[in-house]
């Protein structure tokens, strides 16, 4: 097969996955992250074809949604990759970007795994977790865990451990802190930061209304 054909069967696979899952985490997830990753491709010196599966597939089954479990998601890229026929040296680069691209992954200790490719989809990922969009997602996901919008009471943990990351149940807003206005220095590549730089400063007037709303000054 050529490599467009295994993209194409990638996506059909992705989208007949996701196609129903939560809404920040579905197929429109997926697709808006491809379209991110080959935009900032051409500025940087990346395959294309590691780029395009990395980005498809990075997010097949997140661990949030399988009980915390990390080694889904990789498990099931390696068996759909490995029945089309790619290259086992390119599976085992899409395998570990999969398993390092996560946001929480750079809260463990230790050496991780790099690559230009790597740091393509990542920014392209966390580029959706930020601006508009990500403040949909956000609120999202809140959503689907029942949280709270937002409890001043409750303040954020600026020095969260991985474990108690992924078992966070802090209240919405909470999470801007913790994790979406840090993404903007956490920016890889060059077109990365200058797109972050305006979705940051939307997420910055977000949050000037939304307290100036609960205040009921505005």
């Amino acid at each position: 097969m050529t490599n467009n054909t295994i993209i194409e069967n990638t996506k059909a696979f992705v989208y007949q996955s996701l196609k129903d899952a939560e809404g920040g985490h579905d197929w429109f997830h997926i697709q808006r992250v491809y379209n991110n990753s080959k935009l900032i491709s051409k500025t940087e010196q990346v395959d294309g074809f590691v780029v395009a599966l990395g980005a498809l597939l990075h997010d097949i089954a997140d661990s949030k949604f399988h009980d915390g479990d990390e080694t889904v998601g990789p498990r099931i890229a390696r068996e759909f990759l490995f029945k089309q026929n790619v290259d086992s040296i390119i599976i085992e680069h899409v395998i570990n970007i999969i398993e390092n691209i996560s946001y929480n992954k750079s809260l463990e200790k230790g050496a991780k795994f790099k690559s230009p490719e790597l740091d393509v989809i990542q920014d392209a990922d966390r580029l959706d977790a930020i601006g508009a969009i990500g403040i949909a997602r956000c609120f999202n996901y809140g959503g689907f865990k029942n949280r709270k919008l937002f409890d001043p009471s409750i303040k954020p943990n600026m020095n969260m451990t991985k474990e108690e990351y992924k078992k966070s149940e802090a209240p919405t807003i909470n999470h801007f802190y913790e994790k979406l206005l840090l993404l903007k220095d956490k920016m890889n590549t060059k077109t990365g930061k200058r797109i972050a730089e305006q979705r940051h400063k939307y997420m910055e007037i977000f949050l000037d209304q939304f307290y100036a709303e609960w205040d009921g000054k505005r």
